[in-house]
């Protein structure tokens, strides 16, 4: 018996109102051109660079944020160029392909 059935038998008069969670729409805009993901070593130090996106800088930088947020790694929205510390192509082309992106890999 599951908690559920519990607190039918509890409270048998009240009536459950099931609120559907919607998770929020991608609200960022589409693009035909492909995003350029490409890697260079800047002082030493590798970094993932993502440039051609040319939507609004609002959405870049929500876009920057969630990527940076899904890596658990620093980075910054600079020039109209989204630049994550580390080199994490692989996993930020596949996470902007599920949103629906094209991506273009440039480079090794």
């Amino acid at each position: 018996m599951d908690l559920q059935d519990q607190l039918k038998k509890l409270f048998p008069d009240h009536i459950s109102s099931e609120e559907e969670t919607t998770e929020p729409e991608n609200d960022l805009w589409m693009q035909e051109e492909p995003i350029i993901c490409k890697f260079e070593k800047r002082n030493g130090k590798p970094q993932t660079i993502l440039e051609g996106y040319t939507g609004a800088d609002e959405d870049f930088k929500q876009l920057a944020k969630e990527i940076k947020k899904l890596l658990s790694v620093g980075g910054s929205f600079k020039e109209e160029k989204i630049i994550i510390q580390g080199d994490y192509r692989d996993k930020i082309m596949q996470f902007l392909k599920d949103k629906g992106f094209k991506v273009k890999r440039v480079g090794g």
